[in-house]
């Protein structure tokens, strides 16, 4: 009977899993509500009768399980620590448990750094030995390929591009804190209280506390001055991140996906201002590429898969890539 393996997305909203060809074709997926908040435990169940779905009668023939999972959390060991969006999870042994009750090998992945293989593996930044995920949404995730290696740290927590600290004034804050979806909408909120004139105003019928991202993006492509702004000097400092980073690890191109990455031009434009204007050399950025993520909604499920064809990032990409390609 041919391989397979079993790739599942472990998110705050929903629990996916999938049964892949070696190849990463998906071939059976189901999905369910994670329903976080009634713990641990009731989790932990729904993951596992999620995998038992796709699961084939015989083990045998399952060369792995992966897991994107919210971090932190450490990738050799299969522990997750204290996810923000998983309640009552701490120091989880993810891997031991369902290798203990499946049988066969378990490797997790915090799912930026998943989704940046997968981007490497089938998407994006295939072909390519140095590459930087970045997701920007509710908060700025990353992941990177250096050297044709997913990129994980002493302890698997490394790669972290959105905590990269900053003094903004006389405040420590992050590239996350100053550049993510709910900071942009609560810069909106503090300026509208502040006396400043806003369409988003009237788009939320006066109650500032539904101000999100969505609504900042649609009032600025509506023309409004104050979301403008705000999306400008979020993508400035995003730029300013990306510029940190193309000095540390020279990469060869940065996918950058997430909700507030659909805002477009007007998060790119000053973007790209940012990198040409602050690096040291435009050696760092003329042949760079950066580009949008392939592999949509589908993409952890696929980095899963990969998790287990490259044994947990530990296999060099381009060796994974041949043997898919075989």
């Amino acid at each position: 009977m041919s391989k397979t393996v079993i790739g599942v997305d472990l998110g705050g909203t929903r629990i996916r899993a999938a049964r892949l060809t070696p190849h990463l074709d998906i071939l059976e997926r189901v999905e369910t509500l994670t329903l976080a908040e009634t713990g641990p435990e009731a989790t932990l169940n729904r993951i596992k009768d999620q995998i038992r779905k796709v699961m084939p009668a015989d083990n045998s023939t399952v060369e792995g399980i992966g897991i994107s999972a919210p971090g932190p959390l450490n990738p050799e060991t299969g522990v997750i620590y204290s996810p923000p969006n998983l309640n009552g999870w701490y120091h989880v042994p993810l891997k031991a448990i369902l290798e203990e009750e499946f049988g066969v090998p378990v490797y997790a992945g915090n799912d930026a750094n998943v989704a940046a293989l997968a981007e490497a593996v089938r998407g994006a930044a295939k072909g390519y030995r140095h590459s930087i995920y970045l997701t920007i949404s509710t908060g700025i995730g990353s992941g990177m390929i250096i050297d044709d290696r997913l990129l994980l740290g002493n302890e698997g927590l490394g790669a972290e591009a959105g905590h990269m600290m900053m003094l903004v004034g006389d405040k420590v804050s992050s590239l996350e804190m100053e550049a993510a979806g709910p900071d942009m909408a609560m810069q909106a909120v503090n300026r509208i209280q502040a006396g400043e004139k806003s369409l988003m105003t009237d788009m939320v019928n006066g109650d500032l506390s539904k101000i999100n991202a969505k609504i900042l993006g649609d009032a600025a492509h509506a023309g409004d001055a104050l979301a403008k702004s705000i999306i400008a000097r979020s993508g400035f400092i995003i730029g300013l991140g990306i510029v940190n980073l193309l000095h540390i690890f020279n990469p060869q191109i940065i996918v950058i996906g997430g909700g507030v990455a659909n805002l477009g031009e007007m998060l790119f434009t000053p973007m790209h201002e940012a990198i040409k204007k602050h690096c040291l050399d435009e050696a760092y950025w003329k042949n760079l590429i950066i580009t949008q993520p392939l592999l949509g909604e589908d993409v952890s499920i696929y980095g899963a898969g990969a998790l287990v064809t490259t044994k947990g990032g530990m296999v060099k990409v381009s060796d994974v890539i041949k043997a898919l390609n075989s």
